[in-house]
């Protein structure tokens, strides 16, 4: 097994990552690492939550050290884009850990935050800046930033940049950043659109993959209760309240929907937090710090948690409401089984989202198992498995099995449910109608809004 010291690392960064307690790097670490450091343009593909941010941040912090320059006023030496403001934040969190220690400074600028504060902590240069897209364009334009001194470029989750609408931005981002650069793109997910996208903003890249496209954690155990949307919350209520101490994450499809779920658990007794759209950064950042510090234990969340949110200790994720896009599952249950450890994702199944069930156990390949309730009728045999195959946590489900291809209504339904419309989730967390119209406007100040 290889060590990160056989890697080729800058010894201030192998001290850093001792610090953390890392020892062995993951396979997206192992594979990335020596690429980044020579030089090569790189498209990875990995599961959420194995790592992605060590695989570009540690070898990009070893290239700024080894280049010892300091930008200039106004200037980054780094551009990383994540999509959420979550997600930035985690980005962030985790590339001062690498450079503790060292003169290496480490800026975010995200929608909803004082954008007078961002413009004053980057009037003096910044080495690695950290930034949604929709913020990065309001301070180009107020010239605040100027990114062609830029000689790193990383596109973090650059599935969910391109689902939601951050297409324009990147190509008007891409031309302002300096050239000759590195370009990193990193994703859970790699839809062929992502694959488009690495042969317009990447030059001669090496593909690293270190897991099967859509598949989810290995060490999440899913299940599915089918139960009527009038009876999910008392289902949600019994299976919180067999497990009092546990870190659960339980997501909704929109943020009247969270919110008001949320507020009924805490009626109940239950210590809930809620984070969406309609709450401001701030409160978005104490709800998330609850929870991670356990003065809550259950955090109901919109999509916009689905990323960005690494917090070991969360046992289980519940999907309250099914996801409209497929991809959104994997990285919902992403939340649990980090760094290695094991969880569990229960979904709640209405027969209103029975196609949206069918559309995720084609993604992953995997037939969920059932753990309540009945399939609609016309049988369990599944477009992931036969019945009594091996479902999300290895077990054999003699029992049922699992959900029927067909009977949602055909074989193509769910795949063109998410390619006809695959922001129509998103834009219902922002409370946006979705009509076509709809459709060709979901611009970068619609998304930052989440």
């Amino acid at each position: 097994m290889i060590r990160f010291d056989e890697l080729g690392l800058n010894p201030s960064v192998l001290k850093s990552v001792a610090a953390l307690g890392f020892e062995t790097p993951t396979p997206i670490q192992a594979e990335a690492i020596p690429h980044v450091l020579s030089g090569r343009d790189l498209m990875g593909l990995a599961q959420t939550g194995t790592g992605k941010t060590a695989a570009f941040g540690l070898p990009l912090v070893h290239k700024l050290m080894e280049d010892h320059s300091r930008p200039r006023p106004r200037e980054v030496s780094a551009l990383i884009l994540a999509p959420t403001r979550e997600l930035v934040n985690q980005i962030a969190s985790n590339l001062s850990d690498y450079v503790r220690g060292t003169r290496i400074s480490v800026e975010i600028v995200v929608g909803g935050a004082s954008i007078g504060n961002q413009i004053r902590r980057l009037k003096h240069g910044t080495d690695i800046l950290v930034a949604t897209p929709g913020r990065l364009l309001d301070l180009v334009e107020r010239r605040a930033v100027d990114l062609k001194s830029a000689r790193f470029l990383v596109l973090d989750e650059a599935d969910q940049m391109l689902d939601l609408g951050f297409i324009h931005a990147l190509r008007r981002i891409s031309k302002l950043v300096g050239t000759p650069r590195q370009t990193l793109l990193f994703s859970a997910t790699m839809p062929k659109e992502i694959e488009e996208l690495s042969r317009a903003y990447l030059s001669d890249p090496v593909q690293v993959e270190v897991a099967q496209r859509g598949r989810a954690a290995d060490k999440v155990a899913q299940s599915v209760h089918f139960v009527s949307k009038a009876d999910k919350p008392s289902l949600l209520k019994e299976c919180l309240g067999e497990r009092p101490d546990d870190l659960s994450l339980v997501f909704s499809r929109t943020k009247h929907g969270a919110e008001k779920l949320m507020k009924a658990l805490v009626k109940e007794g239950f210590s809930a937090g809620s984070i969406h759209g309609n709450k401001s950064q701030s409160q978005r950042e104490r709800a998330i710090r609850a929870f991670r510090q356990g003065d809550i234990r259950i955090l109901v969340a919109t999509d916009v948690a689905a990323r960005g949110i690494d917090i070991p200790g969360v046992s289980h994720v519940y999907n309250f409401d099914l996801p409209e896009v497929p991809e959104s599952y994997v990285h919902r249950i992403g939340r649990t089984a980090r760094a290695g450890a094991e969880g569990e994702a229960v979904a709640f199944c209405s027969p209103e989202e029975f196609k949206l069930l069918r559309g995720i156990e084609k993604l992953t390949g995997i037939p969920i198992r059932i753990a309540s309730g009945e399939a609609p009728a016309g049988g369990y045999r599944s477009s992931a498995g036969k019945p009594g195959g091996r479902s999300g946590n290895g077990q054999r489900n003699k029992s049922r099995g699992s959900v029927h291809a067909n009977a949602a209504g055909g074989r193509g339904d769910a795949k063109k449910t998410h390619r006809q419309d695959p922001g129509r989730q998103q834009r219902s967390e922002q409370g946006q109608p979705s009509s076509g119209q709809r459709r060709r406007s979901r611009s970068r100040r619609s998304y930052e809004a989440a």
